[in-house]
């Protein structure tokens, strides 16, 4: 019996001592959007904010053009989930991804307008990024759009 209460916790110990760390509460926002020119590589970078990504994979799933990106610049945001939201003038979509081992991987596509956005802003609207394109908006999060926020 004391054998089994002794083993139980040196197993408890063990077992405790295998949980993640986790510092919460955290926020990973951004303030405001980060508007990004395009280089003629297809690659936009933010020294802000230390990152870079090609954006090529971007401009050719909205347009289904190899050369789309030239002469552009895109809008991202953060979100308080860390989820980054990517959208550029004549976009139909928003663009949802996250971070995972060094690559940018799609989340969700959010489709916007038939005829895409014009001279779209993003803001910080916890919980949600607002869209912005003339005078309508839009509250998004990484799962659609929420059609209750008036």
């Amino acid at each position: 019996m004391k054998q089994t209460k002794i083993l139980s916790f040196l197993l408890l110990g063990l077992l405790a001592g295998c949980a993640a760390l986790s510092l919460q509460p955290a926020n990973f926002a951004w303030p405001i959007e980060s508007v990004l020119p395009v280089d003629e590589t297809g690659m936009v970078s933010d020294d802000r904010y230390s990152f870079s990504f090609d954006t090529k994979s971007l401009f050719f799933e909205e347009f289904n053009d190899s050369s789309a990106y030239k002469a552009k610049e895109i809008r991202i945001l953060r979100d308080v989930n860390g989820f980054y939201f990517i959208t550029a003038n004549k976009f139909k979509n928003v663009y949802v991804f996250k971070m995972n081992h060094g690559a940018m991987v799609l989340d969700n596509k959010i489709f916007i307008s038939e005829f895409g956005v014009e001279n779209p802003a993003l803001n910080q609207r916890e919980p949600y990024v607002e869209l912005i394109d003339g005078d309508k908006s839009l509250y998004i999060t990484n799962t659609g759009i929420d059609r209750n926020k008036k």
